[in-house]
């Protein structure tokens, strides 16, 4: 998929020359960069090859064809749980980001729906890591989006997650909740970490408030599968309380048993000591269930997704 970026010129952009232009809104690269940009026949203006000196006008489209990335590999092997004329459920599996950023942009799910589906703009309403594997909710429309997002906003959806964490998880009768404020981490290394504060008063600004209910359903070899049912739509939030409750979620580089486990994931140099202390290659976290109401129908939802077999299978390595 080619890599693209667009810009219409407004009234005031208008009368300047496209070089000056350019240089001066995208200062991520010089002024000769940019030269060198325009010589390789990266820009076009109006659907033609674009010169550094043409003059702009209102209502001219500039278009920069990047340079295609190299991305990483991922797994594309998504399933349709459901379709109709406004959604899309999806299965995804692990690893697949939800959407372009940073080395990824073909390898995304949003790419990939774009790709496969026809979709102009695939509108992902619940968003998971690139390491979460389960059900992720496409909205096909502008509308059903909207709708889609006011039943998350308003806590009516039902989510379970399942989740194999390092541990023997309480087995209580009732469920181990995890409340407070969630928050960066001031002690990490690392800047987008979160930490689960159970007092307001000693949360960093900026903290948001979130609650998670865990049950644990089975434990072996030292290991437990846990059921999570956030009633909050926090980032990392399940995986920050577990280790705020001390249960790390297995494969988890950032929120697991060591955290400089994802510095060297970053930089590609992970031992085979890490991957055996990680234990498998993904995050042992899984979106299992998803129960809404149809946008449109107003019928109720309930979709369910099975824990995949890499994750089950870590329960029974001793």
């Amino acid at each position: 998929m080619e890599r693209k970026n667009a810009v219409l010129i407004q009234p005031h952009q208008a009368g300047r020359q496209l070089l000056d232009f350019i240089s001066q809104r995208f200062t991520y690269r010089s002024r000769e960069e940019w030269e060198a940009e325009l010589a390789a026949r990266r820009f076009l203006l109006n659907d033609t090859e674009a010169q550094g000196d043409a003059i702009l006008a209102q209502g001219d489209r500039l278009v920069y064809l990047m340079d295609p990335l190299i991305e990483p590999p991922v797994d594309t092997n998504y399933t349709v749980l459901h379709e109709d004329d406004d959604l899309l459920v999806i299965n995804k599996p692990a690893p697949l980001p939800c959407h372009p950023g940073g080395r990824f942009f073909a390898h995304t799910l949003w790419a990939l729906l774009k790709e496969k589906h026809g979709l102009d703009n695939p509108r992902l309403i619940n968003r998971l890591d690139r390491e979460t594997s389960g059900i992720v909710l496409v909205a096909k429309n502008k509308e059903a989006a909207r709708l889609c997002q006011e039943q998350f906003i308003q806590q009516k959806v039902e989510k379970v997650y399942l989740v194999v964490v390092e541990g023997d998880f309480p087995d209580t009768p009732a469920t181990v909740e995890a409340a407070g404020w969630l928050g960066v981490d001031p002690e990490s290394a690392i800047r987008k970490k979160m930490r689960l504060f159970p007092a307001q008063k000693d949360a960093p600004p900026g903290a948001a408030e979130c609650s998670t209910t865990f049950r644990r359903l089975s434990s072996a070899n030292g290991l437990s599968l846990v059921e999570a049912r956030p009633h909050t739509g926090r980032c990392h939030q399940i995986r920050a309380s577990l280790l705020h409750l001390g249960f790390p979620v297995v494969g988890d580089k950032l929120y697991g048993v060591d955290e400089q486990l994802f510095l060297r994931f970053q930089e590609d140099r992970l031992t085979d000591a890490d991957q055996a202390l990680l234990r498998i290659p993904s995050q042992a976290l899984h979106a299992s269930r998803l129960r809404f109401s149809h946008p449109v129908s107003g019928i109720e939802l309930d979709f369910s997704a099975p824990l995949p077999a890499s994750i089950s299978a870590v329960m029974l390595k001793k």
